[in-house]
């Protein structure tokens, strides 16, 4: 830059103007300083040092200082103001300048942070001295902390643990049902009663350091408080002083980190404090071992009936394997728990911990080989009993209600069972009264062992009755007794439920329509009619031979054909889903069911309201004819579905729960919309129509309008009837099952000849029981109208199966002379050969008692004719609808096969 381009130096003074003049910079780029102004025309493109007339002046001239917009040089700035150093730039030894490169020192103070002579990231760096006095503080106050709070912690008293309070069960209107302080079991002895291979037995089991170690377990600890944190679930202390003490804490059950490390405290101090056998007497006697035993005492008296003095190492370690879980761990199963744990599966689980506990104690020096090679099979086991106090159905009332309590909140059976809780119940006494006295009233006079042992023994009923608007249980019958017969017989017993679940696949047919049979996977695409139950059509025909729904024939996996039957070998001409329904034919809703899709129609009766496990797997022609075996609860639930117009709602049995004064638990409504208002109400109208003309008369009440299905089985091993009106729907079944706990080879027996009847089906004593019990607690009340379905949308009349609509008689083989309006050219024929009825019954007289081929009927299970699978008939006259076993269904499917499953799923969750 030129000389005489230079700007002069301006004059000193000047006032507030002419200092902040000088302040400024010379140009866009400070050049490097080296050292301070000497005045000279040649420092800083020769301007000379600023005078300042203050030493505000002097400071603000010093924050402005400094290069231009791009990094100055080291130091930049000059004048011994301090420099600046530009946006990047580090200041001088007098001022940070505008950039990062540091901050004013502050003043020093107490605590040195941001340190006060520290610039840039230096300054964020703690002291070694600051690092070292906080450590020292911290531990110094956790110290403090912890031994205030091992001075406050007291030692678990066992004799304190022992005491538990009731739970009170109450009926609806609030009034008390039952309290349960009977079911907590608990003594307390002495180390010396405690056999040593019992304590070796959890030693080697739980804690094999148990004698060295100080009470706890750092790592587990650890482990369980970051679980928790991450919101995961817990572990149970690891040590046994650890275990110990959780028993001992019955008070406070919850997963929380307060509680935790109270326990740790617990913990700690008994190690100190309390001598090894002290901590093994106390986990022994406050150790949970199933079936409401509290203590090793009360476990060897309720498994074994036998003082804990007296048990031998086997049964000490079947007693320690019960410590990992009764519910999953004792023999005779606790389904009313979990489904999952049935006697089969808790027998296998306790086996193979009881064989590893053996082996342990033997590797660990405590058993002598020689004495466990004499221990090769489980010692014998006392059957389950029930609570005295909780007899007739009240029992199964308090099973149901715990059950649903329990599987929906995180309350365990162990923490329930430690009493203090208050549980309001739907269950309505005078209903649980009626439906009591309505089955009994129905056994006294039908049911007599005596007379007829080898018909009417180990005969059952079951039944539900479910409030349609909030799904509320509001009856039961679970049995005779819950004291002598324990398996709940309104849960999932195995007993299929026939032709009741017919109207499911009504349901289907109207929500999803049949399939187009010209289209297919093939093409990739798939159309579907929606179907009318009063217009669309279907084939009658006894022994009607299924067909896919593209028209092919179907086949079992060994190539056999399915000829489907008809009760008492009725056969229809080509007949209207609404009168198939009425008559309860079989072949038009087996074809219906393959024409819509069995997966359609399994889905159907979930969004109905049935459990999927309670459904088989298998893709059958008979699924839709009912061989699955859902609960009388369940299917008293799904019919309720129907009843308020589509509205599907889980049954439930437990509307709140408190615990001292609080509410802990409380049901929510969840309602969902599952089917169209208006399919409802055509499944209702149809269902109207077999009460008052078809196989349900016998369930008719005066001046009601009910609705209902008949259901009977193949080899009439069960028959149902379930039914409903606007208010109330209710499931009844019957069947033959010798349940009793000693029985491991449980099976479903026939009922033909049972109670004096040729055969048992819905349409008898089931109804009867119906009739009685909803003509009772209908008395008095409101009487209401079902909604008038209106014409369906989209629907057209469909004939199913694509195949001439024959005009069977049951000696007819040739097919009718009406064709079908399906592409098929090929007749369906019945096989020649079937027995022409030398006397028919009137269809709806269930009483009547046929003769000749009508009375023969073919075997239950089907036979092969030529490769052909017949469909199996039932023996009788009446037009219930018999239900045929799945041809071959894989393994693992249900059907009757289900017989040995002991006491079935539990209902006392999700339903109820």
């Amino acid at each position: 830059m030129s000389e005489h381009r230079r700007k002069q130096p301006q004059p000193q003074g000047g006032g507030r103007a002419a200092a902040r003049r000088a302040a400024q910079p010379s140009g866009r780029r400070a050049a490097p300083s080296q050292g301070a102004s000497t005045g000279s025309p040649s420092d800083a493109y020769g301007q000379e040092e600023p005078t300042y007339g203050g030493r505000a002046e002097a400071r603000r001239a010093a924050q402005r200082g400094g290069g231009g917009r791009r990094r100055a040089a080291e130091g930049g700035g000059a004048g011994h103001g301090g420099p600046g150093g530009g946006r990047r730039g580090g200041g001088g030894p007098g001022g940070p300048g505008r950039g990062r490169g540091g901050g004013a020192p502050g003043k020093k103070r107490l605590i040195d942070y941001p340190r006060h002579n520290k610039y840039g990231w230096r300054r964020w760096v703690p002291s070694w001295k600051l690092v070292s006095g906080l450590t020292l503080g911290f531990i110094a106050t956790v110290m403090t902390a912890g031994t205030i709070a091992y001075a406050m912690v007291e030692i678990p008293n066992p004799q304190k643990a022992a005491e538990a309070q009731n739970n009170v069960y109450y009926w609806a209107d609030g009034t008390q049902m039952a309290a349960t302080g009977g079911e907590v079991n608990r003594q307390i002895i002495p180390i010396a009663q405690i056999p040593a291979a019992m304590q070796n037995a959890v030693i080697s089991a739980e804690n094999k350091t148990f004698k060295t170690d100080r009470g706890i377990d750092p790592m587990g600890i650890g482990r369980a408080l970051f679980n928790m944190a991450r919101g995961q679930q817990t572990q149970g202390g690891s040590t046994i002083t650890q275990q110990y003490v959780k028993n001992a804490r019955l008070g406070d059950q919850s997963q929380t980190l307060s509680r935790k490390f109270q326990e740790l405290f617990i913990a700690m101090k008994v190690g100190e404090e309390v001598d090894k056998p002290g901590i093994m007497a106390g986990y022994l006697n406050t150790s949970y071992y199933g079936r409401g035993a509290y203590g090793i005492q009360a476990a060897a008296r309720t498994y074994f009936n036998e003082d804990a003095s007296e048990l031998d190492p086997s049964q000490c370690a079947f007693l320690a394997s019960l410590l990992k879980g009764a519910t999953y761990y004792d023999p005779a199963g606790a389904t009313e728990i979990d489904p999952a744990a049935t006697p089969k599966d808790n027998t296998e689980r306790v086996t193979k911990r009881w064989r590893w506990i053996l082996d342990e104690m033997v590797k660990d020096g405590h058993l002598p080989a020689a004495e466990r090679a004499k221990y090769t099979t489980l010692p014998k086991v006392e059957s389950l009993k029930k609570n005295a106090q909780l007899g007739g159905q009240i029992g199964y009332l308090v099973d149901l209600a715990k059950a649903n309590f329990i599987n929906n909140n995180d309350k365990g059976i162990k923490d329930l069972s430690t009493g203090g809780y208050e549980i309001y119940t739907t269950f309505e006494r005078p209903k649980v009264e009626a439906l009591e006295a309505a089955v009994t009233k129905i056994r006294a006079k039908n049911i007599d062992a005596e007379k007829r042992p080898d018909k009417d023994t180990h005969v059952q009923f079951g039944g539900a009755s479910v409030d349609v608007k909030t799904g509320a249980i509001v009856a039961i019958y679970g049995g005779e007794d819950a004291t002598k017969h324990f398996t709940n017989n309104a849960d999932q017993t195995g007993a299929q439920v026939g032709s009741t679940f017919k109207p499911f696949v009504l349901a289907a047919a109207m929500e999803e329509g049949v399939r187009d049979p010209e289209l297919g996977p093939e093409q990739g695409l798939e159309s579907r009619t929606k179907v009318d139950p009063n217009t669309s059509k279907y084939n009658g025909a006894n022994k009607l031979k299924i067909k896919n729904y593209d028209r092919s024939v179907w086949q079992d996996e060994n190539g056999k054909e399915w000829l489907q039957t008809n009760d008492g070998q009725q056969s229809y001409k080509d007949i209207t889903l609404r009168e198939a329904m009425v008559h309860s034919a079989n072949s038009p809703f087996v074809q219906l069911g393959m024409d819509i899709g069995v997966d359609k129609v399994r889905q159907a009766a979930i969004d109905a309201g049935l459990r999927a496990n309670s459904l088989i797997e298998a893709d059958v022609p008979s699924f839709s004819i009912g061989i699955s075996d859902p609960s009388a609860i369940r299917m008293a639930g799904s019919y309720a579905t129907f009843a308020d117009n589509g509205k599907q709602r889980d049954p439930y049995s437990v509307t709140k729960v408190k615990k001292s004064g609080k509410i802990v638990y409380e049901h929510e409504d969840r309602t969902k919309q599952n089917f169209d208002p208006n399919v409802a109400a055509h499944v209702t109208d149809v269902l109207v129509d077999v009460v008052e003309k078809g196989t349900g008369t016998n369930a008719r009440i005066p001046g009601r309008k009910v609705a209902g299905k008949t259901g009977t089985t193949d080899g009439n091993k069960s028959a149902w009837f379930v039914g409903y009106t606007p208010q109330l729907s209710t499931a009844i079944d019957m069947y033959r099952l010798d349940d009793n706990a000693e029985n491991k080879n449980r099976a479903f027996l026939e009922m033909f000849g049972t109670g004096g009847q040729k055969k048992i089906h819905g349409a008898s004593f089931p109804s009867d029981i119906f009739k009685d019990y909803m003509s009772t607690v209908l008395k008095g009340q409101e009487r209401l109208e079902f909604p008038k379905p209106e014409p369906l949308d989209d629907a057209e009349t469909v004939y199913g199966g694509g195949q001439p609509s024959p005009t069977p008689t049951p000696t007819a083989s040739a097919p009718s002379a009406t064709p079908s309006q399906s592409p098929s050219t090929t007749p369906s024929q019945s096989p020649s050969g079937s027995p022409e009825p030398t006397d028919t019954c009137d269809p709806f007289d269930w009483k009547c008692k046929p003769t000749g081929g009508q009375d023969g009927g073919g075997d239950s299970s089907g036979t092969d004719t030529g490769g052909v699978t017949d469909g199996g008939t039932t023996d009788g006259g009446t037009t219930d609808g018999g239900v045929t076993t799945s041809p071959s269904p894989p393994t693992g499917g249900n059907g009757n096969g289900n017989a040995g499953k002991d006491s079935g799923g539990w209902f006392g969750g999700p339903e109820g």
